[in-house]
């Protein structure tokens, strides 16, 4: 069992937030990270009702456009590796798949096997800049961020994992912590998960003092910078 400064629970605290409070936090904890570590591009959520997501990456890259020039045995292998390095973790995963194809999205890795097949490996979901497919089909509770809708898989084969990936702008790499949810996603440093719900309170209490102000029947400029003068005192 590797060893890391967080546990399953410390993990599962933080899919009670949404992906941007994560980020927020994230501004404070880690201000060296507030412009990079999270997804850039738009995603087709599978089911916005959702909630967070939490765990550790699984990294896999596919391709889909054309076969993948290796025996339908090699394939397979192939496959089973990637199932392998998904099932060896001690906590719960994320799988996060970059689509290496011109036109990523050119065939769907994810659909109603894939998704019950990775949640019986204790992986709550994936984020992708790929497709998926069978929107009714998909093992419940499986969220799926991908890049498109595909009816097809078209020659869909992984090509490498366990490497690190670029997901919509998000590098990641294996084993560390993604949060996510219908906003996109982002990486959280490992040191960071624990000092995260501090950071989370202290934000929420500040917001309060003006979005109790904002929410105000006399609410005026003079009141806002009345409100912000406050927040600012909140430590």
């Amino acid at each position: 069992m590797a060893e890391r400064p967080f546990t399953r629970a410390d993990l599962d605290l933080l899919r009670r937030w949404d992906t941007p409070t994560i980020c927020n936090a994230l501004e404070l904890v880690v201000p060296a990270r507030r412009g990079r570590g999270f997804t850039l591009q738009p995603f087709v959520c599978a089911d916005t009702s959702l909630p967070p997501i939490c765990g550790l990456a699984r990294t896999g890259q596919i391709r889909a456009a054309a076969p993948s020039g290796r025996s339908k045995d090699q394939d397979r292998a192939a496959r089973i590796g990637w199932y392998e390095y998904v099932a060896d973790a001690d906590l719960p995963t994320i799988v996060v798949i970059e689509d290496l194809d011109d036109q990523p999205g050119f065939g769907a890795f994810w659909g109603e096997v894939n998704s019950a097949v990775h949640k019986g490996l204790g992986c709550l979901g994936c984020v992708t800049s790929g497709s998926f497919r069978d929107l009714d089909m998909l093992a419940s509770g499986f969220q799926i961020l991908g890049g498109m809708v595909n009816p097809s898989h078209a020659h869909v084969h992984m090509v490498d994992f366990g490497r690190d990936v670029i997901v919509h702008g998000m590098p990641v790499m294996h084993d560390e912590v993604v949060h996510a949810d219908r906003h996109g996603a982002v990486v959280i440093p490992a040191d960071a998960v624990r000092r995260l719900p501090a950071a989370i309170d202290l934000i929420a209490r500040k917001e309060a003092v003006i979005l109790d102000m904002a929410r105000r029947d006399d609410f005026t400029i003079d009141t806002l910078k009345e409100a912000l003068a406050r927040a600012d005192e909140i430590h």
